[in-house]
């Protein structure tokens, strides 16, 4: 990614680097960046319309907590890929943006799922500023992912003729919310999962790979949705679909990354990802991928 950026909990780092060279990349720190301007400009499109569609209106039992943990959770990177995709392929980023803002949604209910105080055990990353009681919260983010593909759903517009490619964003947001994709990799990153006969060690590399592929699946969806949306031919959506996973799936393992000493053999996953991905751009460079390269760029 570009300029500022956020980390995998939503924070800001600063960086200029815009290039996609291989060999001046390798060895930088492995941290996701973007470019400020971008970064900012989009997620305040994202709230904006987000803040529209959910209001703070009665009955206020249902829509303050709704409101609350859509705005709670921390932010994520898949819907700001989604409008560069949609850019990309000669769209507008007002095509891509109900499914973005539903591709929040549906993290923030994922979110909200995950860190339920159902136990005693410390949850791990960013917590939730807790105003409401886990039965509302549980509700109220189960109830984010059904208006998510109502959002979405909605943005289908006569004039543009586009029902066709609204309905292919939402088959393919079902596809990555499910039992491929979004729950699978929450069902193995439990704490209490037990792998019998293996060691904690191999257990660790399981909940890695799940963890990664999990992100790389929301990621791969906004990449496809932003494609499809922006009047993408098939090439296109296929590419940026993988160029999404890749990031995605980088991005899941950068906890482990740096938190874990550094460890040679993801760093190496990481660098191997980060190719990958950039082999799927070479084909847009005729066009302005400038903005869809901070993705990868250290």
């Amino acid at each position: 990614m570009l300029g500022a950026i956020t980390n995998t909990y939503g924070r800001a780092i600063v960086s200029s680097r815009s290039n996609l060279d291989r060999s001046s990349i390798s060895h930088r720190p492995m941290i996701i960046k973007m470019s400020q301007f971008h970064w900012a400009s989009t997620q305040a499109d994202v709230e904006a319309h987000l803040r529209q569609a959910i209001p703070v209106r009665e009955p206020l039992s249902v829509f303050e907590p709704k409101h609350h943990l859509v705005f709670a959770a921390p932010r994520n990177t898949a819907p700001a890929l989604c409008i560069a995709a949609c850019e990309l392929v000669g769209g507008h980023r007002n095509q891509a943006m109900a499914a973005a803002s539903a591709l929040h949604l549906m993290h923030a209910a994922a979110f909200t799922r995950e860190h339920l105080p159902l136990t005693d055990k410390p949850k791990l990353g960013p917590m939730i500023n807790r105003k409401y009681g886990p039965n509302i919260e549980l509700l109220t983010g189960e109830g984010l992912f059904s208006f998510g593909y109502e959002l979405l759903a909605r943005s289908d517009d006569p004039a543009q003729n586009n029902s066709e490619r609204v309905l292919r964003a939402i088959l393919e947001m079902s596809r990555a919310m499910g039992s491929q994709g979004m729950i699978d990799g929450q069902y193995h990153n439990l704490p209490n999962i037990q792998f019998n006969g293996h060691d904690p060690c191999h257990v660790e590399r399981i909940r890695i790979k799940h963890v990664s592929e999990k992100k790389g699946q929301l990621h791969a969806c906004g990449a496809a949705c932003g494609a499809i949306l922006g009047g993408g031919n098939e090439l296109e959506i296929e590419r940026l679909r993988k160029y999404g996973l890749y990031v995605g799936m980088m991005q899941g393992m950068l906890p482990w990354v740096e938190g874990k000493g550094k460890e040679e053999g993801l760093m190496k996953e990481v660098e191997k990802l980060r190719n990958l991905a950039i082999k799927e751009l070479e084909s847009f460079k005729g066009g302005n991928f400038g903005e869809i390269s901070m993705f990868v760029n250290v």
